[in-house]
């Protein structure tokens, strides 16, 4: 009996390790954090664009060999960025929770022994208890914690997707910014090479005599103002290149081509704010996780009500005494709950739920105060854009007007170049508003939870 005894207990324990987690060790050294951020072909990105998953975002075909439009960065920048592997590794902390609130506690099992020593021991044995008991309470918020919890992940997935659209349209915004820059160092090395060749052809008339040494440092002085604006031009230039491989998760030294001809926003096809608000708390996915997270809440409040039963513990026994007389019985245990009834609990459920249905309503104000925002800078600088074009067209004139008169000397030199640089100034001026154009539109996309259409 003792032998099949001492079985079963073997039997029970290696059961019991089967079920065991195996702790399996992860170094963090140098290598592994090479190899993690190390940058993976544009093969493997190429596949992982096609096979995307996300609520917004939609697979896509990239061609890196024509360059990446400002569409094919925002997929990159989700795929890429490193700091969005820190926001996904919620989304495994939230599974594990929803796997903890779904397992039941467990049974309690107890064993005790008592070896008679002495007195008269005569005709006596060696007593023993068996004792099982479980907390059945944990049935009646069982259901109610599994329930908040599978909110809370849902939340927590919506979140995360929420973070990747944002970090998308950061990188079209960088896009856009690099595609514009480039445009004004187009205008201004033009503008430098066609000075260069009017300094040396100044250079020359001095020297014989046509022209003076102040026409000479006139086209000198604009020459140098202009060259140092370029110079300017590629800082930023630079500065918004690294941004954007920091954004995609290249490393700092990665030239990354930009497609030719990309589709540009313009103020001439943004929705209505009725049309941008119309089902935007359907389709906003910070909107969705908070909905989600209030439900999570109001589940954790329901079990923390149902927590106020008394802790009530249920258990079977078998026993023998010292006089060999076996016995069998149950045992039920209720806590009294004279002072702790889960009030401290319930409140807090309660104040928790009350903030996210308050952040919730001020975040649905927000965003049709930023819409409305976003707009009517949309539509004002859409105007500015507009009157700079006209402007520049009137300049151009103004310009070859003035150059004719320069060449028949109508005109001094000092006067020409100021209308030079004017010119230079005000086509600068257009491309920068352009730009920020596009970073509205950019912002109006993230504030409206969609794509918007372009020119």
């Amino acid at each position: 009996m003792k032998k099949s005894r001492k079985y079963l207990a073997l039997v029970i324990v290696f059961l019991m390790l089967q079920g065991c987690a195996i702790y399996r060790p992860k170094p963090l050294d140098k290598h592994v954090v090479s190899q993690t951020l190390s940058t993976p072909d544009l093969e493997s990105i190429r596949i992982k664009a096609e096979e995307i998953r996300h609520p917004i975002l939609k697979p896509r075909n990239i061609d890196f060999s024509r360059g990446i439009s400002a569409d094919d960065a925002a997929i990159i920048a989700v795929i890429m960025n490193p700091a969005l592997r820190d926001e996904r590794d919620r989304l495994g902390v939230a599974d594990a929770q929803l796997l903890q609130a779904g397992i039941l506690p467990n049974p309690t099992f107890g064993y005790s022994s008592d070896f008679p020593i002495g007195g008269s021991t005569a005709g006596t044995v060696t007593a023993y208890g068996l004792g099982l008991d479980w907390d059945i309470r944990s049935l009646l918020t069982r259901g109610a914690k599994v329930d908040a919890a599978r909110a809370r992940a849902a939340s927590v997935n919506l979140e995360v997707a929420w973070k990747e659209w944002q970090v998308a349209e950061s990188a079209k915004r960088h896009v856009y910014r690099l595609l514009y820059l480039d445009k004004q160092l187009a205008v201004g090395r033009k503008e430098e090479a066609g000075l260069r060749k009017n300094l040396d052809a100044v250079r020359k008339a001095v020297g014989m005599g046509n022209m003076t040494i102040v026409d000479e440092n006139a086209v000198d002085a604009t020459l140098r103002k202009i060259h140092t604006t370029v110079l300017d031009i590629k800082k930023r230039r630079e500065q918004e290149r690294l941004t954007l491989n920091r954004i995609l998760g290249f490393p700092p030294d990665s030239v990354i081509p930009l497609a030719k001809g990309m589709g540009l926003p313009s103020s001439g096809n943004v929705p209505s704010l009725a049309n941008i608000m119309n089902g935007i708390e359907k389709r906003r996915l910070d909107l969705l996780a908070l909905r989600m997270g209030y439900k999570s809440r109001e589940a954790s409040l329901r079990a923390a009500v149902r927590a106020q039963f008394p802790k009530i513990n249920v258990g079977f026994s078998h026993a023998r005494d010292n006089t060999d007389v076996i016995s069998a019985g149950f045992s039920v245990s209720i806590s009294l709950p004279f002072f702790d009834r889960n009030q401290g609990r319930i409140a807090i459920e309660k104040a928790g739920r009350r903030q996210l249905f308050d952040e919730y309503l001020n975040r649905v104000y927000q965003t049709r105060a930023d819409a409305a925002s976003i707009l009517a800078d949309i539509k004002s600088v859409g105007k500015q854009v507009d009157a700079a074009d006209k402007a520049t067209r009137s300049l151009q004139k103004l310009v070859r007007i003035s150059y004719r008169g320069f060449l028949e000397g109508n005109i001094d030199v000092l006067s020409y170049y100021d209308e030079v640089d004017r010119l230079f100034s005000r086509r600068l001026e257009t491309l920068r508003l352009e730009q920020g154009l596009a970073d509205l539109h950019v912002a109006l996309e993230i504030t409206s939870g969609e794509f918007l259409g372009r020119k």
